[in-house]
């Protein structure tokens, strides 16, 4: 079986890493390659990941790198036909919700390929964010579903797919988690940083919904200070969130110094980094998905500040809480959750670490000859 594996942005990477390990084991029946298509080019944003999880070097990179949605995804679509018809694979594996996942999948079916979609049938049923087209799209197309919960399982009946596609496997991401946890509690990063266990909280944001206004990004700001009085906190900046912060003339609200303190910035972090500083946090603050995923399992608090998910299991099962950008529903959740005793509720069911090898035992059954 010949495979074709893609990768565009930096979750991508956390998501094919255990695929890619469990296909090793099988090198008899599965010849794989691995395609980044170079839609996240910042050495930070990607290529640090691939050391930190032990991901070989791409065999192909498209270097499509950044545009508008439409041109990137058509850069995409025009250098992956061209992979297709040289490699002529038998299946093409797309994870997550990234244009790449998109133009990939549209390239490989126009061509006939079958297509494997990894964390399929996600739902935040808000059509202003490009992911949420990014996954109907790709879904809709796929001839293999494989999905993290039952909420997505019923996403995917509810419109329509046949159960023979859809496959319940648990969550890729967690199984990257789950492997590299011991590693990443090794680091000395708090201490770098002049931190203690449980006395901080870190950040994340960068969606155009919270970042593209100055209203609104100046309302989370505002917000995040008067919580930074009570706790650190740690804000590993995107490149995007950093230009509208300067471009808005808002960057006095980040204190200065070279160890944290206040609302405290530093450059993008590894994931190995990140993960220490989010296993160790009182509180985490982002808007990104898969944060949600990694602290529910971690046990750790996460405020969302976004109107909606495309995970709601972590908040049924999880430690999610949905808080938008309001700034004063942010503060009422951050002092809750800093000053009240928190349940760290459960793990999703099949969240063990094995999601990889159930995707590849399917794969190797379905391949059969």
């Amino acid at each position: 079986m010949k495979v074709i594996n893609i990768v565009g942005a930096r979750p991508n990477f956390m998501k094919m890493a255990p695929i890619i390990e469990a296909m090793n084991q099988f090198p008899d029946q599965i010849d794989h390659l691995l395609i980044h298509t170079g839609q996240h080019y910042d050495e930070k944003m990607s290529q640090s990941f691939f050391v930190d999880l032990g991901m070989p070097k791409p065999d192909i990179n498209l270097e499509v790198g950044s545009a508008s949605h439409a041109e990137q995804t058509a850069r995409i679509m025009v250098e992956f036909e061209k992979v297709c018809l040289r490699e002529k694979p038998d299946l093409v594996i797309v994870v997550g919700d990234v244009n790449s996942t998109m133009a990939c999948t549209i390239t490989a079916k126009k061509l006939g390929i079958k297509v494997a979609h990894v964390e399929a049938g996600l739902r935040s049923r808000d059509m202003s964010m490009p992911e949420e087209i990014n996954r109907l799209c790709t879904d809709v197309l796929c001839d293999y579903l494989f999905t993290t919960d039952h909420f997505a399982n019923e996403n995917l009946r509810a419109e329509g797919v046949p159960g023979e596609k859809i496959y319940f496997v648990g969550n890729v991401m967690i199984d990257t988690l789950l492997k590299h946890k011991q590693m990443a509690s090794q680091l000395n990063l708090m201490q770098q940083f002049g931190l203690k266990a449980q006395n901080y909280a870190t950040l994340t944001m960068h969606r155009p919904g919270n970042v593209d206004d100055k209203g609104t990004l100046q309302g989370i700001l505002e917000a995040l200070t008067e919580i930074a009085q009570q706790i650190p906190i740690v804000f590993p900046i995107h490149p995007r969130t950093k230009k509208m912060v300067e471009n808005f003339g808002l960057s006095h609200f980040f204190a200065g110094g070279q160890r944290a303190e206040g609302l405290w910035i530093t450059e993008p972090l590894g994931y190995l980094e990140f993960l220490h500083l989010n296993m160790n946090a009182r509180l985490v603050l982002t808007d990104s998905g898969g944060l949600q995923e990694e602290t529910t399992v971690l046990g750790v608090p996460c405020m969302t500040m976004r109107p909606n998910t495309e995970r709601p299991i972590t908040c049924e099962v999880g430690t999610n809480v949905m808080v938008g950008n309001c700034k004063e529903k942010i503060l009422f959740q951050a002092n809750r959750l800093l000053n009240e005793t928190v349940d760290t509720a459960g793990v999703p069911e099949k969240w063990d670490g094995k999601a990889a090898e159930r995707i590849v035992d399917i794969l190797l059954s379905l391949f059969e000859t």
